[in-house]
């Protein structure tokens, strides 16, 4: 059956035309490359990527279809999907629904058929830009005025779009049959209180840290430190999220508020704010870390992670107060910041996602890291 005409645009005038598949209704973002081999619907449910259009760089697209399991978050919150052939087949035994038909039923556009090579080298080259991906017009002028008013990534607020926005209980740890040792403590023995802020987390964090051991309480990202002190944790975690960390005073503030009074960990945009908590800033990255291959050295043991990442900020080590903080993990495709400790205040935090969901496990020892450090604190509060 013949797709309807879709057209991918980019704020420097560069056009691809394709064939529509998902909801035929017209979005902008900034658009981003992910170099994930797979993992295509944990990408998709990553409430990070709001306002954005995702770019998978590998070409076959969906030949496993959709599943519950998978999920990271309810529903996709991405802006719009580009991909360079969308499988006409599914075949995989938990398949529920194919990628196309999952899409139309959440209001999310995608196009196939374009060159996604062409596309990932000029985002490359100069940039993350905003495009616009639309079925409505050919227009090559109206197309240009509709992408150049379509909003900018930097300076929105998308924490309060994507935040779950209620105070509740998390149980449910990973899989048993694949979930890793991170720490979990004997039967009978009480677990640790963790209280997890959510600026838009994914799931398998939350399954990392029960696997780890914790009890598990989550929170609106709007929350004060006397609401998260009042649930009585022994632990504090600073979820990831999307947009620009830059606008996000009230987090910050709480964020401030709260480090020393019990250990913390931050991961992505938590460790960003964790960042400008104590005084650093952050800047906004060319293209981002966007996929499950990036290298990251951990500047303690020496050691070399291939890590998950989904970023397009990050903190400047130059601007980390010295004596606060020092900067423990480095990427070694661009040498930024990947992760910063502050002994003083019990706290640390990483740029990318140790959780992974899509990507590898090489990280995991974090969460384990972080019980041994409430673990050892537990009760000072």
């Amino acid at each position: 059956m013949k797709r309807k005409e879709a057209r991918l645009v980019l704020e420097d005038g560069t056009i691809f035309v394709g064939q529509a598949f998902g909801a035929l209704v017209e979005s902008s973002g900034e658009a981003v490359f992910n170099t994930s081999l797979s993992g295509y619907q944990e990408v998709l449910t990553d409430p990070s990527y709001r306002g954005q259009i995702v770019v998978m760089t590998y070409p076959h697209i969906g030949n496993y279809g959709i599943n519950v399991e998978d999920n990271e978050s309810p529903k996709p919150w991405l802006s719009g999907f580009v991909v360079r052939e969308l499988s006409p087949v599914v075949s995989n035994w938990r398949a529920t629904e194919d990628l196309g038909s999952w899409l139309t039923r959440h209001g999310i556009p995608g196009i196939e058929g374009i060159d996604t090579r062409k596309l990932t080298r000029i985002l490359r080259d100069k940039g993350a830009m905003t495009a616009l991906l639309t079925t409505e017009t050919a227009d090559t002028a109206e197309l240009l005025r509709r992408v150049k008013k379509a909003p900018q990534l930097v300076g929105r607020d998308l924490v309060k779009e994507v935040t779950r926005g209620k105070t509740f209980e998390w149980t449910q740890g990973g899989d048993p049959a694949f979930a890793p040792d991170l720490g979990t403590k004997p039967a009978g023995e009480l677990p640790a209180h963790v209280v997890a802020i959510d600026y838009g987390a994914k799931e398998n964090i939350f399954r990392s840290l029960i696997d780890a051991g914790f009890k598990l309480t989550v929170v609106p990202s709007n929350s004060t430190a006397a609401q998260v002190m009042g649930h009585r944790p022994d632990g504090v975690f600073l979820s990831n999220g999307p947009g620009d960390p830059s606008v996000l005073h009230h987090e910050v503030a709480t964020v401030k508020s709260l480090l020393g009074k019990v250990p913390m960990f931050g991961i992505c945009l938590g460790h960003q704010l964790m960042g400008q908590a104590i005084g650093a800033k952050t800047f906004k990255l060319k293209f981002g870390h966007h996929g499950g291959n990036q290298p990251v050295k951990n500047l303690k043991s020496g050691a070399i992670e291939i890590t998950s990442q989904n970023h397009g900020f990050a903190v400047d080590p130059d601007s980390i107060p010295n004596g606060v903080a020092k900067v423990t993990h480095i990427n070694l495709n661009d040498m930024t910041c990947e992760g910063m400790e502050l002994p003083e205040l019990k706290a640390f935090s990483v740029q990318y996602h140790p959780e992974s969901a899509p990507g590898p496990h090489d990280s995991l020892y974090l969460f384990r890291q972080f019980r041994e450090l409430v673990d050892a604190n537990r009760g000072e509060a």
